[in-house]
């Protein structure tokens, strides 16, 4: 289970995050949805330890607020970033293989996330560079796996993509839900598509939340009022 409590974020003297609380059982995959610049990446960043926050972050019951970014790795946190932040120099199953450079034992190896996205082997060897960026995407997202993480923060997995490339990213995204105690942590811009993939979801604006809820049969009109601040909770 995640949980957290009154959770702040800093970047220096700016706070990013207010009293932000949120509780996500084993399994479940949360859509974090808002505006830009709503802290939807700042959330990610605070439970991976790439900002100064206060109060509590519990993965398991334990609470990883102190624990350094390689700390939270060992502990079972892994990040896709936004942009996807490749290995340049790098081929594709290199950049796959450093994910699992944390050490974490699980069922993640690399024919299991080729078997997941098979154009992944057809092109091992090739430098990540020549890759398209639905390519990347998945080598990114493949590379957080690799981790064996708890928790998985999939930032933006659609941002650039083609409508057809990104829903084949989600499709394959989709089929490993309920598989295992796995957490999952969506930020996607397409509400319908966060919700679809998803069993519930939180609202941000300005740091803070203003909408919570299960994700089947979500009130639309409600999120969007939350999204542009109209709603509070």
């Amino acid at each position: 289970m995640l949980e957290v409590t009154g959770l702040d974020a800093f970047y220096g003297d700016f706070q990013a995050l207010f009293g932000v609380n949120l509780t996500i059982q084993p399994g479940e995959t949360l859509a974090l949805i808002g505006a830009n610049g709503a802290g939807k990446s700042s959330f990610l960043h605070a439970l991976c330890g790439l900002t100064n926050s206060t109060g509590q972050i519990r993965l398991d019951g334990f609470d990883l607020v102190g624990l350094s970014v390689p700390g939270r790795a060992r502990a079972g946190i892994a990040l896709s970033p936004e942009g996807r932040r490749m290995f340049g120099s790098l081929n594709v199953r290199e950049n796959l293989m450093m994910g699992a450079n944390v050490g974490r034992a699980g069922p993640w190896t690399l024919d299991r996330v080729c078997a997941l996205f098979p154009i992944l082997e057809e092109f091992a060897e090739r430098p990540v560079g020549l890759l398209s960026g639905g390519q990347q995407q998945m080598v990114a997202i493949g590379r957080a796996l690799m981790a064996n993480p708890k928790l998985l923060l999939l930032d933006e997995v659609s941002l650039g993509l083609a409508p057809i490339v990104a829903q084949e990213v989600l499709n394959a995204l989709q089929s490993l839900r309920g598989e295992s105690a796995m957490i999952t942590i969506l930020v996607e811009q397409d509400i319908g598509r966060a919700l679809a993939g998803a069993d519930q979801f939180t609202c941000l604006l300005e740091g803070r939340v203003t909408l919570s809820g299960r994700a089947a049969g979500a009130d639309l009109d409600a999120i969007g009022r939350a999204y542009f601040g109209e709603e509070t909770v």
